[in-house]
């Protein structure tokens, strides 16, 4: 009888144990698009995992679903973009997602399969660049700053398609969503494409034939909401994005194609 109770006692341990293990993991689901955001995200997985966090990846493939999904609460954080596409989403979803931690930058190309020189672009080529505002101008800033056309503000990151106000060389301008124009880049004569879906698509970064390397205005963040900002999960997730563990397998994984942004 007593080893019966004994044995009990040890189970319910046991139980009470495992239970309260259970109870002090956090589950953390983060946003990320692939490359290199979910590949980050997954080098720091274990040493969350240590800190009691069980962190889960959700993949997109567009620009626009994470923060709607973070907004509804459907997401913890996710982690994607840079600043001044943050801002410009709040303003217009009228959302209020904060940044938490800048983690790297990415530079933003030009890339053709038939030239090899900006400089052969032909008259009528088809320009395509980013659909969303932020991007479209960033695009348009670096067609403008290498004198192949002339935007009303030639700085302005927010210049649209109407601020051209020279095309000497009557260039057909299209807008597409970020993720296809990696796919696009055999089907126009130029496409501009993130860092990010280039590597995807096994694009040499250095065959940009206009490359803007990136400023701090460009730093890829972790992106969180007032509610969590400061949740312990989150907190820990962002100190481990900022660790050297983390410069050092930027440096090496991507060779300096990205860059640690912290």
């Amino acid at each position: 009888m007593n080893k019966i109770v004994h044995k009990t006692l040890i189970a319910a341990g046991l139980l009470a144990l495992f239970s309260a293990s259970v109870a002090a993991n956090e589950t953390l689901t983060v946003g990320a698009t692939p490359v290199p955001h979910a590949e980050i995200l997954e080098f720091v997985k274990p040493e969350l995992a240590r800190q009691g966090v069980d962190l889960k990846i959700k993949v997109f493939n567009d620009f626009i679903q994470p923060n709607q999904q973070l907004a509804e609460k459907n997401l913890d954080a996710n982690y994607y973009q840079y600043r001044p596409f943050l801002d410009n989403y709040n303003q217009t979803r009228h959302t209020d997602l904060v940044p938490v931690a800048g983690v790297h930058i990415e530079p933003f190309g030009a890339y053709s399969s038939k030239y090899h020189d900006i400089k052969a672009l032909p008259d009528g080529a088809t320009i395509a660049v980013p659909n969303d505002p932020v991007n479209t101008g960033r695009a348009l800033v670096m067609l403008s700053d290498a004198g192949l056309l002339t935007l009303k503000n030639p700085k302005d990151p927010q210049s649209a398609t109407r601020d051209i106000v020279a095309n000497p060389h009557h260039f057909k301008i299209r807008e597409l969503e970020g993720a296809m124009l990696a796919r696009a880049v055999n089907q126009v004569d130029l496409a501009f494409i993130f860092a990010n879906y280039a590597l995807e698509a096994g694009i040499d970064t250095d065959k940009a034939l206009l490359v803007e390397k990136g400023s701090d205005l460009y730093v890829e963040y972790l992106v969180a909401r007032p509610d969590n900002l400061n949740d312990p999960g989150i907190q820990k997730l962002a100190k481990a994005l900022h660790s050297d563990a983390v410069r050092n397998f930027i440096l090496t994984r991507y060779k300096g194609k990205i860059v640690p942004g912290f």
